[in-house]
């Protein structure tokens, strides 16, 4: 990929405002125990529900929480779990299931499905719209592995747009995510680079696992396991020229999920032999 050809925004650290003060996350409940590698995170404020999602390896499954953490529903989806790594929805419930993982940066089928509204409360459902893309930029799978930058965990859906942002895998990572843009239209579309935010060198810290936006897409967050970065003041999809805040979750667990309820952020991690496997509560009203 020729960098000086493609035009994207680096923002350097001395834009970030750091938070001064401690933020530590509040536990709200356990996740379910059939649900050991949560993956995704979505909120739908009409059922007032949790939606998650478990990645490669695991059955083609959608599983509804309600807020008390109670397992309320489960949905077999008839397409496979190749690498399933993100939730989001939309304003009429729909979600929308990011299989675009990519550890090895050799995929040449990512896919994002719609599921409808309608049929989540289904033990089945077809995916209604099947929405295909590819990065532009990647000319080989996988590229050399200081290029390894087309990884993806994280999006969500904003004015009828996807916004992907990549996991950073290459040998000399400093923690660039690239953003990346594609239409919510069946087809099989070429990813329009929108831009690029740099987090820290610290893989297990710092590479990004999700991503969410407000319900008033006010508010733009990123996840790794150990930080949110929280922007606002961004103009359209300007989302990092806005504001950004840097939140120290004082904790290291595999976080994979963030969404918005509200003005708050709800976090999932997945489960290991000695902690994770719970959703947690960061309040933003004071940072």
């Amino acid at each position: 990929m020729d960098l000086r050809k493609t035009a994207f925004f680096i923002f350097a650290p001395c834009f970030l405002s750091c938070s001064s003060q401690p933020t530590p996350l509040k536990t709200v409940f356990d996740l379910p125990g059939q649900i050991k590698e949560a993956s995704a995170l979505a909120y739908l404020p009409n059922t007032n529900v949790f939606w998650t999602l478990e990645d490669s390896g695991n059955d083609a499954v959608l599983f509804a929480l309600d807020t008390n953490g109670a397992l309320r529903h489960k949905v077999n989806i008839n397409k496979p779990n190749v690498d399933w790594e993100a939730l989001t929805s939309d304003d009429r419930g729909n979600l929308y299931i990011g299989d675009f993982g990519n550890n090895d940066n050799d995929r040449e089928n990512l896919m994002i499905y719609k599921i409808n509204a309608e049929d989540l409360g289904k033990a089945g459902a077809n995916v209604s719209v099947q929405v295909n893309f590819y990065y532009p930029e990647q000319q080989e799978f996988p590229p050399k592995k200081s290029k390894r930058i087309f990884d993806a965990e994280a999006f969500f859906l904003h004015d009828n747009y996807f916004y992907v942002f990549t996991k950073n895998r290459s040998s000399n990572s400093d923690g660039t995510t690239q953003l990346y843009k594609i239409p919510n239209v069946a087809g099989n579309h070429a990813a329009k680079l929108m831009g690029s935010f740099t987090t820290c060198e610290a893989f297990r810290k710092c590479a990004v696992t999700d991503a969410a936006i407000s319900g008033d897409g006010k508010k733009m967050a990123l996840l790794s396991n150990a930080k949110v970065w929280l922007f606002e003041d961004f103009s359209g999809d300007a989302f990092l020229k806005g504001k950004v805040t840097e939140i120290d979750l004082h904790d290291n667990s595999q976080k994979e999920g963030i969404c918005f309820k509200g003005s708050e952020i709800f976090i999932c991690d997945e489960k290991d032999k000695h902690s994770g496997g719970n959703m947690y509560q960061l309040t933003i009203d004071n940072q």
